[in-house]
């Protein structure tokens, strides 16, 4: 019998707002030990996710784009949109205003609960994520499955 990623992850996720404010997201993280969140909307549809990343903003800054002056002209050396976002990122108070948003769809990484638990680790694997947001079959999110979760269903199976 083929083990699925819903035996094996989290069910019914803490979940944020887009309006929450960053310290509660802060205290959650800290409190639960976990790197990150799924972000809904009223209805209830995943619109993002806020994690350690998009916070670290919060406490490093972020560095002015590399420019020079010539005849009283700016060039940046790289996108200034870049320094915006990460400014705009430094600054925020609530999750909207940090979160990694999903402005299209595979923006996230996610899965059905059906899926084969390989399928998840392998999609961990090529995406370099630490956590894959799972869906059910209307998309609605009903859990999140991490590398901790499959490291721990395989020591179990190590008995």
């Amino acid at each position: 019998m083929t083990t699925t990623v819903a035996d094996v992850m989290t069910r019914d996720p803490v979940v944020v707002h887009p309006d929450t404010a960053l310290n509660e997201v802060v205290r959650i993280l800290a409190e639960r030990r976990i790197s990150g969140l799924p972000v809904v909307n009223a209805d209830g549809a995943l619109v993002g996710v806020i994690s350690e990343g998009d916070l670290m903003w919060q406490e490093s800054g972020v560095t002015p784009p590399a420019y020079f002056m010539l005849l009283d002209s700016v060039i940046y050396l790289e996108n200034p949109a870049r320094y915006d976002r990460e400014l705009h990122k430094a600054l925020g108070t609530t999750v909207a205003e940090v979160m990694t948003r999903a402005k299209r769809k595979g923006d996230l990484v996610t899965i059905q609960a059906d899926r084969p638990l390989r399928e998840a680790a392998n999609l961990m694997h090529e995406r370099d994520v630490h956590r894959v947001l799972v869906l059910d079959s209307a998309d609605k999110l009903v859990g999140i499955i991490t590398r901790g979760d499959i490291i721990r269903h395989m020591a179990a199976l190590q008995g």
